[in-house]
């Protein structure tokens, strides 16, 4: 795998027939397994067979290894790794409707697929989750505009925090995703968080199967997007076209405001 390219596989829990989740099934692992059959519903049970399986096979694409053999572990957060390390970086993203894994060689990466329909739910819980500059960007906004922005934002946010690897311990409203300027969209931290080095982020924002997803990745370079889709799961991987999405960068050092706010914080 080329370390300036970006690997983004889709899969589709309806998809599942009998005997695809029987195939699906060897490849767990016991402790895989055992997780499944605890499930109530048939619906969590085909999107985490769904996901398991897709990351198995992904990753044997572009490693000699067999989808079975893969073992993985998580660090204290919980961000999930493969086991022993072989280069590949890896985050998986799964709802009902859709399962999503980003995989790149030698850089970390986060991503979070969200259903469109969801874009209310969103706004709902909106003050707990967004940084006061998020929050007072989206209240300018109404209708439509304001569900597209506040589902754009946190799908953002859950692919940082899963690309960084840190859980809540990062505080959701201490980072913010700013729309609007020269950047298009900014990522910026508050002071309190220290600071990252600058363009360590690429980031985007794309839309796939009624969903809204967010890629997040290590490097300054502009990535080289590659998107598979396996139709139904285990099947040859169809590689689907894409070009035209834009990509942005995390700011090099915090905004005046953002500085000013942890100013009068700390008094």
């Amino acid at each position: 795998m080329d370390k300036k390219t970006l690997h983004l596989w889709y899969a589709h829990p309806q998809d599942l027939t009998e005997a695809v989740t029987q195939a699906c099934a060897s490849l767990l692992s016991e402790d895989e397994r055992a997780q499944w059959q605890t499930f109530r519903f048939d619906c969590h049970r085909r999107e985490y067979l769904t996901t398991r399986a897709l990351v198995r096979t992904a990753l044997s694409h572009y490693h000699p290894l067999a989808p079975e053999a893969w073992r993985f572990q998580t660090n204290p957060y919980g961000k999930p790794s493969v086991n022993p390390d072989c280069g590949l970086r890896f985050n998986l993203s799964n709802s009902l409707g859709l399962v999503v894994c980003l995989i790149a060689q030698g850089a970390e990466v986060g991503v979070d697929a969200e259903p469109i329909q969801d874009a209310e739910k969103v706004t709902e819980y909106a003050a707990e989750m967004l940084s006061p500059f998020e929050l007072a960007q989206l209240e300018a906004l109404s209708g439509r505009e304001k569900l597209d922005r506040a589902l754009s934002v946190w799908t953002l946010k859950e692919a940082y925090v899963k690309a960084r690897g840190v859980g809540l311990s990062l505080p959701l409203n201490k980072f913010s995703f700013l729309f609007g300027g020269v950047e298009g969209v900014r990522l910026e931290l508050d002071p309190c968080l220290g600071t990252e080095p600058g363009s360590r982020w690429r980031f985007c924002l794309i839309e796939h199967a009624n969903h809204r997803i967010a890629l997040m990745t290590e490097g300054a370079a502009v990535p080289d997007l590659q998107v598979w889709e396996v139709r139904p799961l285990l099947a040859p991987p169809t590689r689907l076209a894409v070009g035209g999405e834009r990509w942005f960068q995390n700011s090099v050092a915090p905004s005046r405001a953002l500085q000013q706010q942890s100013g009068h914080e700390a008094h």
